[in-house]
Formats: C-alpha cells, sequence, structure tokens
C-alpha cells in the first residue's frame, strides 16, 4: 500500500533523469553568463518578489475602487514573462517537485479540453488565464525556496489582509449596506450585516482571510521580538472575528477543517518531545477541546447557531435552494460533455449555463462547487487529475514537515499554516466557486508554492526512510 501511495504521488520522482533527456530543458541557463554580469539579473529573486507582492497588495482593493480584474492579468503577465527571464539565466536542474507535474499534467487535459469545447474563443481565453496562474506558482515556487523571500512574502500578505479585516470590523460594528441579498429575507438573519470589506462580498472575503488566519497563528510562533508577536496574535484576533461576522457557512465548515489538520500536523511535529502521556492523549484532547469550543460558540450565540442550522434546512433555505437548483443544471450539462467538459473558464459557463438551467430565476455564474466547476469545465479527466495534483501537494506538505522535524528548523509553521490553509479553502470550495476569483486563485498559488519550496531535493531522499522509520518506531 505504501508503496502505491509512493507511485500515486510521485515520491520517487527523479528530475535529473528528465533534465538529461529533455529538449526544453537545454535552454534552462542559457542566459547564465548574462545573468552574472548584470547588476539587475543577480537581484533576479528579489526584483520577482516585488513583482508578485504587487499581485497581493493590489488585488483585494480591485472590487471597492470598480477596476477591472484584468489588471490582475496584466501583473500576472509580467511575472510570467520575468520567470521566463529568470529561468534562462538560472542554473539548470533546480526547483522541480511532483506538484510540477500534476500541474503540467493539468493544463494539458485544460488544452485538451479547449480544443474539443463548443466556444473554443471563449475557452482560449480560460487556458491563458490558467496559463498565467500556472506560472505564477511556478515563480513563487522558486522565490520561497529563500527563507527571506518567503516571510517577506507572507508578511506583505498578512498585513495587507489586516487592512482589509480592519475595515470589515468597522462595518461589523457601524453597519454597511448590503450589495445584494446575502440572507434568506425570511431568517431570523434578515436584518443581520454580512461584512464584506474592499471585497464587496462576504464570500470572498471569507476565502479571502482563511489563509490570513492560518498564517498570523504561525507568525506566533516565528516572528521575533514582542512587538511583532503581539502583531501577529492581533492578526489572529481581527482575522478571526471578521471571518465570523461575513457568516459564510461554507467558509466556517473550512475553517475547522484546517484547525483539524493543523492541530493533527502540529501534534506530529511537537510529538518527539513529548512525554509517553502526550503521545497518547494531546491529540484526542486537541480535537476534543475545539468540539467543545465551536459548540459552546454556535450554542451560544444566537446568530452563528442560526446561520449554522440553517446548513441543514435543504432548500428551505434560500441560498440552499440555488444551489441545488445550479448543481441540477450543472449536472445535465456534464451528462452531455463528461469526458473532456465545455472548455475552462468561466466565459464558457455563462454561455452555456443558460441552456440548462431548471427557471430564469436560478441565474449562476459559476457551478458552486469547485469539484463540480472542474467537471463542467474539463471533464471527469480534468477532475481526476485535479485530485491528484490535491493529493500530491498533501504529501509534498507532510514529506517537508518530516524534515523540518528532524532539524526542528521552526519555519515548519509556515508550513503546517500552508497545509492547513490549502486544506480550508478547498473546504469551503466544497459548495462555492470563490477559489476560481483572483483575489483567491492568486494566494491558492501562494499557499502551494510555499508547500512547494519544502520539498526536499530528489537526491537526498533518504531522509524519508529514517523519517518512516521514526514515525513507526514512536
Amino acid at each position: 500500500m505504501y508503496s502505491f501511495w509512493q507511485r500515486l504521488t510521485l515520491s520517487d520522482i527523479s528530475p535529473n533523469r528528465w533534465f538529461e533527456a529533455s529538449y526544453v530543458h537545454r535552454w534552462v541557463g542559457s542566459l547564465q553568463a548574462w545573468r552574472q554580469q548584470s547588476w539587475l539579473l543577480q537581484r533576479g529573486d528579489e526584483i520577482g518578489a516585488i513583482l508578485t507582492s504587487l499581485v497581493f497588495v493590489i488585488s483585494p482593493f480591485i472590487p471597492a475602487l470598480g477596476l477591472s480584474t484584468e489588471l490582475v492579468g496584466l501583473l500576472l503577465a509580467g511575472v510570467a514573462a520575468f520567470w521566463v527571464l529568470l529561468t534562462l539565466a538560472d542554473n539548470r536542474g533546480n526547483g522541480i517537485t511532483p506538484i510540477h507535474v500534476t500541474l503540467l499534467a493539468f493544463w494539458g487535459v485544460s488544452a485538451i479540453s479547449t480544443g474539443l469545447s463548443p466556444a473554443k474563443d471563449l475557452a482560449f481565453r480560460g487556458l491563458n488565464l490558467v496559463t498565467l496562474y500556472l506560472l505564477l506558482f511556478v515563480m513563487l515556487a522558486r522565490l520561497c525556496r529563500s527563507s527571506r523571500i518567503r516571510d517577506w512574502l507572507i508578511g506583505i500578505y498578512l498585513h495587507v489582509s489586516l487592512v482589509v479585516s480592519v475595515y470589515g470590523v468597522n462595518q461589523s460594528l457601524y453597519g454597511a449596506k448590503q450589495l445584494a441579498t446575502w440572507v434568506d429575507a425570511e431568517s431570523t438573519l434578515a436584518k443581520t450585516t454580512r461584512v464584506y470589506s474592499y471585497l464587496n462580498n462576504p464570500n470572498l472575503l471569507a476565502a479571502y482571510l482563511l489563509p490570513a488566519i492560518a498564517f498570523s497563528v504561525a507568525a506566533c510562533f516565528i516572528w521575533r521580538g514582542r512587538l511583532p508577536k503581539i502583531l501577529a496574535g492581533l492578526m489572529v484576533v481581527v482575522n478571526t472575528y471578521c471571518l465570523m461576522v461575513t457568516y459564510c457557512r461554507g467558509a466556517w465548515v473550512g475553517a475547522l477543517m484546517g484547525i483539524v489538520v493543523a492541530a493533527a500536523l502540529v501534534y506530529y511535529w511537537l510529538r518527539p518531545t513529548l512525554s509517553q502521556f502526550w503521545k497518547s492523549w494531546a491529540l484526542p484532547m486537541a480535537l476534543g477541546a475545539i468540539l467543545v469550543v465551536g459548540g459552546v460558540a454556535v450554542l451560544a450565540v444566537p446568530t452563528l447557531r442560526d446561520r449554522t442550522l440553517s446548513i441543514f434546512s435543504g432548500s428551505k433555505d434560500s441560498s440552499n435552494n440555488v444551489r441545488i437548483e445550479v448543481w441540477k443544471a450543472v449536472a445535465k450539462m456534464i451528462n452531455d460533455r463528461p469526458l473532456w467538459g465545455i472548455g475552462p473558464g468561466d466565459r464558457v459557463f455563462k454561455k452555456m449555463y443558460p441552456v440548462y438551467q431548471t427557471s430564469p430565476r436560478f441565474s449562476a455564474l459559476s457551478a458552486y462547487s469547485i469539484f463540480l466547476e472542474t467537471i463542467v469545465e474539463i471533464g471527469y479527466v480534468g477532475f481526476v487529475c485535479l485530485l491528484w495534483m490535491l493529493a500530491v501537494i498533501f504529501n509534498c506538505g507532510l514529506q517537508g514537515l518530516a524534515k523540518l522535524r528532524q532539524t526542528r528548523d521552526p519555519q515548519a509553521f509556515w508550513l503546517i499554516a500552508a497545509i492547513a490553509a490549502m486544506v480550508a479553502t478547498v473546504g469551503q470550495g466544497t459548495t462555492d466557486t470563490e477559489w476560481y476569483r483572483p483575489q483567491i486563485q492568486t494566494l491558492w498559488w501562494l499557499v502551494v508554492g510555499i508547500i512547494a519550496s519544502f520539498y526536499p531535493a530528489s537526491e537526498t531522499s533518504d531522509w524519508q526512510e529514517k523519517a518512516l522509520m521514526e514515525s513507526s518506531d514512536s
């Protein structure tokens, strides 16, 4: 079984073999001599970090400023072009992980789906966006191999998210105009303010805050000095409160999933230092405490209780009913094109959905589920590829954590936060598609890039066997 899992997650991948046989890879390093003579290219990673930082600084404010999301696309194109330049001037054989392989397969499936799409021109635009996001990932995976740049990028995101959260808290305290019908008009929460901050959508804000909460908790352990730790603690409180008052049920479920995963990973990290008693009881006690605190909060706060119970009210809740009706239409779309889908991108979905929608009242811009959205866009082949990609990302994270546990490197808390954020984002995405919005998609690739940056080099894979033996012994 372990051998099958190794093969599935590409744990034994040997990039060097591909490097030796690849014609494309021969171009890597072709401009290395120029880089050695260029003052700017010698600082290429720092320049790349500044370019990528602009994406995270600007993207959350685009809705409030009334700007087009194409601005993010232009920034991504700039990042992609600079990555190509850096790669041509790079040392050969650096940075390839199993995650890169699965993403290349995902892009290939998307390209085939584009060629078979009934709306090829729109699908091609969707494929271009997929390409830009994947190139953002390879840039982030490269940059985050430097702990200094990794700390810089996470710090930029945390400070920007604090500004976003503070404005959300202000809306909660002083009220905010509801820009859409986000709460069932017949429910007890009809007059409740759902904050949306600069993102103009509470569900989008909630998805934006999930990684912020995870990384701000990690910052409490990594940032040095009293004032930075106080700032990190303040970020945890403000981000968490702001997430609560978005009243986004999917994000709450995702946050709970992320907390459980984080607790399990912290236990794994601490296990070698624990006494026998705590080895047996630390994790059950932590999970029990999570359930108790969550249960008490739901029972004690009426708005949280009503919003949570509405998850189980089926079609009686208007938000649930819209999703159910959209899922029915999406099922018909999938049934007509099950293998390769209709083509990537929301533009194709918007064109095709009206043919299948059950009623004019249930219009939709997406499938309200990243899994259903994947199937409808690039078919069951793409869905299998997505599941494979998620499994490989998670496994790479565990492998990186196993190596960090040997050296007791505190940078492991960034990795734990990234894995927890990944799980939380996927958890929310089960019943929503905010994952496809640029503000969240860029954060997703930041999270995945951080996980990839911790992946151990294949040449030193003997540590894996040692870590496995240690786990079985303990």
